[in-house]
Parts: C-alpha cells; structure tokens; sequence
C-alpha cells in the first residue's frame, strides 16, 4: 500500500491520474488511519499475520483471497471534488461487471449505523458498500489532501480461513466465476473510466522504487509502534 500513498503524492504534485489493481502475496492485515492499535482480541486472532497502516480511514482490513483498487485524481479533477461522487462512479462500474459475470451484486444503498463501531471494515455497513445476499463483498475508503484525493477498496474473491465470517464471491455463486476473465475485465472497465488519463504506476522507476521503499518502512514502523501500543 506504500505504492497507493505514493500514487497520492505523485498527484498532489501535479501527476495525471493513477490506477491500479493487485493482489497479496500473504494475508496481512491493514489499519485504518484513524485506529491506534488492535485490540487485544483481534490482535490474537491474528497473530503471526502482517500488520501494515494505510493511508486511508475505516475500519482494518484482512488481505488475503481478493482483488484490491487503488485510483489516485489530482486537484481539479471533476470527480475528486465532492467525496460521494468518486464512490458512485467507481462502484457503479464495478457493479457492471460483476453483473456481466452473473454476479447480481448491489449497493447497500442505506448505512447501517449501528455497526460504525466495529473494528473490522468488513462487519461495518456504510451505505456505499457493495453487497450480495447480505454480505458485504467490496468496501473503498478515501484519503484526501491539498485537493487530491486516493480512493482504494478491496474486494473480496474468496473468504478467508483467517476471516471466515466474510465469504467471497467464489463463495457466494454457484458456479464460481472465472477470476481471471473477471479480473481482466474490472481492470479493461477501470481504465477506460478514467479514459488515456489513467496511468498504471508500475513498474516503477529505481528513484520511484526507492521512495516507495521508504513510505513502506515509515508505514510499518507506525503499524509496529502501534501494536507495541506506542
């Protein structure tokens, strides 16, 4: 995720809008910008995992079985102005697909309050969630700055033997999707939103690589004082 915080800075500074996808090589789990720690509970369930903290807010995240987002807008830019209209445009076409693969996934439509408390993102219920048969299958948070904004969301293919409560699509269609065919396709659809302006960050230059090297140190510096409850 240090290349997400990176794509973000790229914008501030001017950069033409970045996208980009890709999956995990092990399950790690992911803090949310505004959470201080794990919780003693769920910092056993998961221990021996890895721990980072994004940029982004909302609740943590276990990476494991999914594919992740990530579209950094500059300032200026039509969608990066008003919060609401970046989720709207990025999930309505990843509902497009999705339906096109027989996958009737939905946006929740209405928040559900009384689950903003939970610690895990995917137990929570923001109204711009999108769902199947009740489960919460994509979440996208947003980081935003001098006017710039980074939105990322994951979603989920496969549940997790690390999260088992949070099933994926494989899960949930019968028969399961191509993941390859869909994966090319969320990817084909992405970057024809956001038309020739879109840019796929990687590979990246030796200087990009090695400044993404040191957001990813600071990123799990933060995430290790946090657990040391520092």
């Amino acid at each position: 995720m240090a290349v997400d915080q990176w794509m973000l800075e790229q914008v501030v500074a001017g950069g033409r809008p970045m996208l980009r996808w890709y999956r995990w090589s092990e399950p790690t789990v992911s803090l949310g910008h505004f959470q201080a720690s794990l919780p003693p509970e769920v910092a056993e369930r998961f221990q021996g995992l890895a721990v980072v903290r994004r940029l982004s807010g909302g609740g943590a995240i276990l990476h494991h079985h999914e594919l992740t987002y990530a579209v950094a807008l500059p300032a200026g830019h039509p969608w990066a102005d008003e919060p609401r209209q970046l989720y709207d445009r990025v999930h309505a076409a990843i509902v497009d697909v999705l339906q096109h693969h027989e996958l009737p996934v939905t946006p929740r439509g209405e928040a559900q309050p009384g689950l903003g408390g939970e610690f895990l993102c995917f137990s929570r219920g923001d109204s711009f969630d999108l769902v199947w048969q009740g489960h919460k299958v994509l979440g996208s948070a947003q980081r935003r700055r001098k006017g710039a904004v980074l939105q990322h969301g994951s979603l989920l293919l496969t549940r997790s033997p690390h999260a088992p409560e949070f099933p994926g699509l494989t899960d949930l269609a019968h028969p399961p999707p191509n993941l390859a065919h869909l994966a090319h396709d969320l990817e084909t659809t992405l970057a024809k939103l956001f038309a020739a302006n879109a840019t796929d960050p990687e590979p990246l230059q030796p200087e990009e690589r090695s400044a993404v090297q040191a957001l990813l140190a600071d990123s799990t510096g933060a995430a290790e004082a946090a657990n040391d409850g520092g």
